[in-house]
């Protein structure tokens, strides 16, 4: 749709004012002032729709989408052997697409099969040759109501659009938010446990690692609105400047493209699985493996090195992983592969 606006539109057109000129000067028409001044007044005003009307402000564009509208009537009787006879439907159309008030585009449309109906006999009773039939007049404003179903099909897809960035800004603060204070909870509840019983020291401890967990979860909340203000940036790009940041070598199989929120969860795991090789295997060697198949896109993290237990760590850990990819229809692996650890996710694309 927005193609179509961008290009096709302004294309069609153009193209269609140059035939019109062309058709009136091979075949001039029987009242050659008046004709060639309205279609002057016509090609104006379409070019203008679709240049400038999206920048009036709304009394402008019930303005000009009028002008549109009662110049280009009395043309489909006028030149009714020329191009310029598409001219009332392309405008009754306009009304029915871009103008806000659907009674506003409904009350143009009548007018406009009115003014072509009137303009015929009128036509005829000057005796402008083969002047179309007021039954086909009268057609000139159907065109609205096509215009009217575009434009709520486009609404329908923008408000798609919005309950899909609402739901994927919504996963964010699960996975972020809501496993850090899991975690955070927990480890309080431990310390309640380790108080109540005399251990003192083992009821501090898990009071510090419930204060790491809120210190690591602000740090990815964080990580994570600043995602979301940022215009999404290809995921080759983006894996490559973390792998560059940690350290990591980043390699790309394939070539291809997926959703924001494959993306996103790709990406999630790749700084997990990067923090948890760094915590777990100081020193060893980390590669990244990005790879684009027919079906689905996976991302490989591995370590040259012991990655101790692979035990969830702060942040969304392996257990915030596995439930992302369980959302999307994924897998995730993560496990020793040979002398190091190697965090697996497959999304399908």
């Amino acid at each position: 749709m927005r193609f179509t606006d961008q290009l096709i539109r302004p294309l069609a057109t153009l193209v269609l004012a140059a035939i019109t000129v062309v058709h009136l000067a091979e075949r001039p028409p029987h009242l050659p002032e008046l004709t060639w001044a309205l279609t002057a007044v016509v090609i104006a005003a379409a070019v203008a729709c679709v240049f400038v009307l999206d920048r009036l402000p709304q009394p402008g564009q019930v303005a000009l989408v009028t002008l549109f509208v009662v110049a280009s009537a009395p043309l489909f009787a006028l030149a009714p052997d020329t191009a310029a006879v598409v001219f009332v439907f392309l405008a009754t159309s306009t009304a029915g697409r871009q103008l806000g008030s659907r009674r506003i585009s409904v009350a143009l449309a009548v007018t406009g099969s009115l003014l072509t109906t009137v303009s015929a006999w009128l036509a005829e009773a000057l005796g402008v040759p083969d002047v179309p039939r007021w039954w086909l007049c009268l057609t000139a404003g159907l065109p609205v109501f096509f215009g009217l179903i575009r434009r709520e099909r486009a609404a329908a897809a923008e408000y798609a659009a919005a309950l899909e960035e609402r739901g994927r800004i919504a996963r964010e603060i699960h996975d972020v938010v809501g496993h850090s204070l899991s975690g955070i909870a927990v480890q309080l509840d431990m310390a309640d446990a380790l108080h109540a019983a005399g251990k003192s020291d083992e009821a501090n401890e898990a009071v510090r690692r419930a204060r790491a967990l809120a210190v690591s979860g602000l740090k990815e909340t964080r990580r994570a609105v600043h995602a979301l203000r940022e215009d999404p940036k290809p995921l080759p790009e983006t894996l490559a400047r973390l792998a560059e940041s940690h350290g990591a070598s980043f390699h790309v199989n394939g070539v291809g493209s997926v959703r924001v929120e494959i993306a996103q969860a790709v990406i999630r795991a790749a700084q997990e699985a990067l923090t948890n090789a760094h915590k777990h295997a100081p020193g060893a060697g980390v590669e990244l493996l990005l790879e684009y198949e027919p079906l689905v896109v996976r991302l490989t993290v591995s370590d040259s090195g012991s990655a101790g237990d692979g035990q969830p760590g702060g942040g969304m850990g392996l257990v915030g992983m596995r439930e992302r990819a369980a959302l999307l229809g994924g897998k995730l692996f993560a496990g020793r592969e040979g002398p190091g650890w190697t965090v697996r996710m497959e999304l399908p694309r």
